[in-house]
């Protein structure tokens, strides 16, 4: 089932602004700090010597980052999305879906430059070396999920059943973020940054998955064949009116 009507409402101006320039702004923010070895660094290694404590459960909660667990996932919702968007015989039914694998596919081209720009080392919890910003398993996590929910959202039936769906993606995205500062694989600004980056990539898709979802934007074909009457129908009551004879008219012989 579509989404319904009200959800096909465009969303304000403002908000769609404000959606793109906060994660924008912030992101740039972060990087210029990394790079410049600003005052929010030193804070941000100041909280992560409070937060790090490895043990079993954050190895486990930051391998939901790991390409292995979280493109499988992906992989079922876009064959689900578009099998029901060509069922429904939607223009361009396939966008959805290759939208949310070119979002996937721009995760690595995105995340590997600014590793090797910023160079930004490792937390003491794991060997020296450097590459940690921004955080390529948080940034999979939330694009994997985040791509994989908004894909699956309109075809689900109820609003608990939406809100469910929202909010086991964003324990996915979170359980991995915190596992991997919890482990000490990354630093709290190399996930954070992650987090606006992803928040870019995924407003895309939200506005393209409703271009192509949204329903009534063709008439439905059960709705062109009762638009006309179909061979061995009655014609509608104004035609019976018209055919038969009007008061004062002789009716026709009968053979």
């Amino acid at each position: 089932m579509p989404i319904s009507a009200n959800q096909d409402r465009a969303a304000p101006p403002g908000f769609l602004a404000l959606l793109l320039a906060l994660p924008a702004v912030l992101f740039a923010l972060i990087t210029w700090q990394v790079v410049a070895d600003g005052p929010l660094v030193r804070l941000d290694e100041r909280l992560s010597r409070v937060l790090v404590d490895p043990d079993h459960c954050s190895e486990l909660l930051a391998d939901l980052g790991n390409v292995q667990v979280a493109i499988p996932v992906l992989a079922v919702a876009l064959g689900y999305a578009a099998v029901r968007h060509r069922r429904t015989g939607a223009d361009r039914w396939w966008l959805p879906a290759a939208g949310a694998a070119l979002l996937m596919a721009l995760v690595p081209a995105l995340v590997v430059p600014l590793k090797e720009l910023t160079a930004r080392p490792g937390t003491p919890a794991v060997p020296p070396g450097t590459g940690y910003y921004p955080s390529g398993h948080t940034a999979t996590a939330a694009v994997a999920y985040g791509c994989a929910t908004l894909l699956l959202l309109p075809w689900l039936r109820t609003t608990l059943a939406r809100r469910s769906l929202v909010a086991v993606c964003v324990a996915l995205v979170l359980g991995a973020s915190y596992g991997l500062v919890r482990r000490g694989y990354h630093w709290p600004l190399d996930v954070l940054a992650s987090w606006c980056l992803c928040t870019l990539l995924l407003a895309a898709l939200w506005l393209l998955v409703r271009t192509v979802a949204t329903p009534g934007r063709s008439q439905p074909p059960s709705d062109r064949r009762s638009a006309s009457p179909g061979p061995g129908r009655s014609q509608p009551p104004s035609d019976r009116r018209s055919a038969s004879p009007g008061p004062g008219r002789s009716q026709p012989p009968v053979a």
